[in-house]
């Protein structure tokens, strides 16, 4: 493996993870919002916004529109089929 290919390596792993970390920062500073309509089966993070339910982990179906989960704030918005409000 030669010096160049080992530095452009270097340089790709260390932009993910200023990337992974500018996310991981702004959660936990608490700038979170809630995503509806973008979770997994079994995977959201509380209560259902039409009351189905009021435990994580619960919901029955992907992409459902009252599941939410937390995501870092402006994220939501930019995933497909993702709303800061419940969907019918």
């Amino acid at each position: 493996m030669s010096v160049k290919s080992i530095v452009k390596q270097a340089v790709l792993a260390g932009a993910m993870t200023a990337a992974v970390t500018g996310f991981a920062v702004s959660a936990q500073a608490g700038e979170t919002e809630k995503c509806y309509g973008v979770v997994k089966a079994g995977k959201n993070d509380c209560a259902s916004a039409s009351g189905s339910h009021s435990c994580a982990g619960h919901s029955s179906a992907d992409a459902v529109g009252d599941e939410w989960v937390s995501v870092p704030k402006g994220l939501c918005e930019k995933l497909a089929g993702g709303s800061t409000s419940p969907k019918e």
